[in-house]
């Protein structure tokens, strides 16, 4: 569950810092955030 609201609050941070992003780029962002918690689970044994 910390894992997913980790992932949940970066994803915030990048919406409000970043609002003129296109939606694909929002996209992007949010797969390549989700692949960082994948390996935070996997290196964090959680």
């Amino acid at each position: 569950m910390n894992i997913f609201v980790i992932w949940l609050i970066l994803v915030i941070a990048w919406n409000f810092g970043y609002p003129q992003a296109s939606p694909i780029e929002d996209v992007i962002v949010a797969v390549i955030l989700a692949l960082f918690n994948i390996f935070l689970k996997k290196f964090l044994k959680l």
